[in-house]
């Protein structure tokens, strides 16, 4: 029982203002951090604090901040013998301001995350040979996410895709999804027609799932998550809680997808596990300290 995660690492630098600054303003932030961070990370993370074997394989680069990227995945049980020093690129790296109000906005660099490459796949293969789910997301190189998918899918490894950061996706790619786990705003770019309410979601899904997902699943914040696979359906309310910060909420559901599936959970168990797992992440600052563990995400289950 294990899950594999194929994707970036990133470092956050995370500043707190009062409100997120329009073109052309400044603005006095009250508070700055750094933090361990990038999708394919945070997912790794969020799977791991859930108890489950996790593989992460990715690139960092050879500078300041690769020693603690990789210590935050080692020092949270992430398996990190597929993780790639590359020594001619910095590491990525993303820029986020989050408002009072805890939305946020970010700003990535790939770095290192944008030269992984068709022959990290070698590493990736050998993650998936006694994974039950493969993680991807969309902050490293399309081919590359493109091939791990075929790679997984023939050999019955589950799917999980987190379409993020948005942008068009080939054919073949909603062939190899499983579940396909876009929130409101990526689903909407996908599908072309914003995502509002719970119609527009059952709209967006029908289009994904005729293009070839097996699975969708619709983040929409406050407003739950929408899940269907063509025959059933059905929109998860969000959980209540004092949310403090927002950044990686997405990445925390995916975990808590990705490790109840690998635990066996039917699927509708396994969305209330990465809305549950979600919720808990945004009463947290940051992103990989913000994951919750095993016991938080039963507790607020009532389980």
């Amino acid at each position: 029982m294990s899950i594999a995660v194929f994707g970036s690492i990133n470092m956050d630098l995370v500043v707190r203002t009062p409100h997120l600054p329009t073109v052309g303003e400044t603005i006095t932030g009250h508070d700055f951090f750094t933090a361990p961070g990038g999708k394919g990370a945070n997912q790794a993370v969020a799977c791991a604090r859930l108890g489950v074997k996790t593989r992460m394989v990715g690139r960092v680069g050879n500078d300041v901040f690769a020693g603690e990227l990789l210590e935050s995945l080692h020092r949270n049980q992430v398996d990190v013998s597929g993780v790639f020093i590359d020594p001619e690129h910095p590491s990525g790296v993303a820029l986020i301001s989050v408002d009072d109000a805890s939305d946020n906005t970010i700003v990535v660099v790939p770095g290192a995350n944008g030269e992984v490459e068709l022959a990290d796949i070698s590493r990736l293969k050998g993650a998936l040979d006694d994974a039950e789910v493969l993680l991807l997301q969309l902050e490293i190189p399309m081919e590359t996410v493109l091939e791990a998918a075929r790679v997984a899918h023939r050999r019955g490894v589950t799917v999980v895709l987190d379409p993020a950061p948005a942008q068009p996706l080939p054919q073949e790619l909603y062939q190899f999804s499983d579940f396909l786990t876009p929130n409101e705003v990526e689903a909407g770019l996908l599908v072309g027609f914003p995502i509002r309410e719970k119609s527009d979601a059952k709209s967006a899904s029908m289009v994904l799932l005729e293009r070839g997902a097996d699975q969708v699943i619709i983040k929409m914040g406050s407003k739950g998550a929408y899940w269907s696979n063509g025959d059933s359906e059905e929109l998860f309310p969000a959980y209540r809680v004092n949310a403090v910060d927002t950044v990686a909420a997405g990445d925390a559901f995916n975990g808590g997808l990705a490790a109840s599936l690998a635990l066996g959970l039917p699927v509708r168990d396994a969305v209330s596990w990465g809305m549950a797992a979600g919720a808990l992440s945004t009463t947290r600052q940051g992103a990989q300290p913000s994951m919750p563990d095993r016991q938080a995400v039963r507790k607020l289950l009532g389980k």
